[in-house]
């Protein structure tokens, strides 16, 4: 007997009911997104292996472990087979996009959000898998069109906690800091450099490996030996210039003026190297150790990393997998799978294509009816309709010549009479 197949490790099957949480938080977020002006653009899954490398930074952990990547076949003798990478994230190929269809020509702000799966060969556990689904947005564009305001940063941030409270997620919390410029980061890195040297031996190894490679990188370590090792070192708001303090502040004035509540966290650094000045981080205690729900930051000079115009940039990007987590948590999977609103039970399967056409009209009157099929008894029938709608709506030939529906309830247990006509504003009452 030939082994059954199943998924990949690390990859799943999202079936019904849960699915329809999936959709709901979705519709959620574009009906949000749409208010805050944002227009949704779709990239390919996989890219160029050398935008990830470019932007996200050869010496984190997505690029150097984590990354699908694969030689593609050259199409002929002369040509250099192409390497490319399922993307591990989003929002280098959203900018990549920005760069190659020229959208900063038009001088205005794109305000861009994306939903869809990411790959990273991780260690799959509760809430993290290799493929796995982010919802995302990126505000890009000139200097000119405002780009660099910290305006931007808070409305982004005021946008999420809308989102989440929307969702009905209660009891979140924001963390933020600030890495500063590209110089700012860099003379902090020397900083932390400098002071690794006598605490580098007593971490892991790949603190120990980074504490020369990319310092910046230790702050991002989980292993919880190396934490208070981390909490000696240097915090990188010593090391801001005066314009990147200025911006942090600016930030903070309008989250308070918002009243969206936070909390400062100056080791908080993200896990890229394209992150500038504000970087942050919602978190639910619902979700455990990893009880991160999303996170983001300013990105100031991605665009010319990958070759392209000035183009200052803040983004974010949130695990869907972690969402429905949390939302399952307050026991939201049947709310967002009530049960349909009528049954059609036809009466013999010579009556299955009037039933068909009952179903049509009511489904275009905006309502979701479940067909039954005329082959069943009408025990049968009753026993399929209680376990996913609110009623029944028998259909035999008598209904059919009159025109009069018989319409049963099963919460109340109450049988009525309702003329065609009139069938669907009942139902939907």
């Amino acid at each position: 007997m030939s082994q059954t197949l199943k998924a990949v490790r690390g990859t799943r099957d999202l079936l019904p009911p849960e699915t329809a949480l999936w959709n709901r938080i979705e519709a959620t977020a574009r009906a949000v997104f749409a208010r805050y002006n944002f227009g949704e653009i779709r990239t390919p899954i996989f890219e160029d292996t050398s935008l990830f490398a470019r932007s996200v930074g050869e010496e984190t952990d997505i690029v150097s472990k984590e990354m699908y990547t694969w030689e593609d076949r050259a199409r002929a003798q002369s040509e250099k087979a192409q390497s490319l990478t399922l993307r591990p994230e989003n929002t280098a190929g959203v900018v990549r996009a920005y760069i190659e269809h020229k959208l900063g020509e038009t001088g205005q702000l794109q305000k861009l959000y994306y939903i869809g799966p990411q790959f990273r060969r991780e260690r799959p556990q509760k809430g993290r898998y290799r493929q796995f689904w982010q919802i995302g947005a990126e505000v890009i564009g000139p200097p000119s069109a405002g780009s660099e305001s910290p305006l931007r940063d808070a409305e982004v941030l005021e946008m999420l906690a809308t989102l989440l409270d929307e969702l009905g997620i209660t009891g979140w919390t924001l963390e933020l800091n600030s890495v500063g410029s590209a110089a700012d980061r860099a003379r902090y890195n020397e900083v932390l450099r400098a002071a690794l040297i006598p605490l580098a031996p007593k971490m892991c190894a790949d603190c120990r490996r980074r504490a020369v490679t990319n310092p910046l990188r230790v702050l991002d370590c989980k292993i919880p030996e190396d934490q208070p090792v981390i909490e000696l070192l240097p915090k990188i708001g010593d090391s801001l210039d005066e314009d990147s303090k200025k911006h942090f502040a600016a930030v903070i004035v309008a989250l308070d003026a918002a009243g969206v509540p936070y909390t400062l966290n100056s080791r908080l650094v993200r896990g890229l190297d394209y992150y500038t000045r504000t970087t942050f981080e919602f978190a639910h205690g619902g979700l455990g150790a990893q009880n991160a729900l999303l996170g983001g930051g300013r990105y100031d000079g991605l665009s010319e990393a990958i070759g392209g115009p000035k183009a200052p940039g803040i983004g974010f990007a949130m695990g869907l997998d972690r969402l429905v987590l949390t939302l399952q948590g307050a026991d939201q999977v049947q709310k967002a799978a009530p049960p349909k609103v009528a049954y059609i039970a036809p009466l013999g399967e010579n009556l299955n294509a009037a039933a068909l056409v009952l179903a049509r009209e009511l489904r275009r009157a905006g309502l979701s009816v479940e067909l039954g099929d005329g082959s069943f008894r009408l025990k049968k029938s009753f026993e399929a309709a209680d376990k996913i709608a609110r009623r029944i709506v028998i259909l035999g030939e008598d209904e059919l010549q009159s025109g009069i529906l018989t319409v049963k309830d099963f919460a109340t247990g109450i049988q009525t009479k309702v003329p065609r006509a009139e069938l669907a504003a009942f139902l939907a009452r």
